[in-house]
């Protein structure tokens, strides 16, 4: 979709604007992801059947980074998520053009995202 990585930042961070925001209620310690270098929030709620994120961050890049894996996981049953390839972030070089940091990051709020998939299928079972 883009020809350079500039473009991809410019349109990650574009993504990171329209993110469902975080209630600030929800900006805890115990909503922050760890393992980021920046901060970053995230909370999940269960509509029905399907898990919802919302989050928020204090770099942009990162909110950017959070945009994308909600736009992925969000408004999805919690066993899809579990389940659900991040190959998606290879394919699209995601990865390879972060900073080790932010990078680790990534890993880490996918992990929390799937932990939070884990705990409310535990409660549909």
């Amino acid at each position: 979709m883009f020809d350079d990585w500039m473009q991809r930042y410019e349109h990650m961070i574009e993504l990171g604007k329209s993110l469902p925001l975080i209630e600030e209620k929800y900006k805890t310690e115990d909503n922050l992801i760890k393992g980021c270098q920046s901060k970053v929030w995230v909370h999940a709620e269960l509509e029905g059947d399907r898990l919802v994120f919302t989050a928020d961050s204090d770099a942009i890049i990162t909110k950017g980074i959070i945009a994308i894996l909600i736009r992925a996981y969000s408004n999805q049953h919690p066993k899809d998520i579990i389940e659900a390839d991040t190959a998606f972030i290879d394919e699209i070089g995601l990865k390879e053009h972060l900073s080790p940091t932010r990078a680790n990051g990534l890993v880490s709020m996918i992990k929390q995202l799937k932990m939070y998939a884990v705990a409310y299928q535990t409660q549909l079972n």
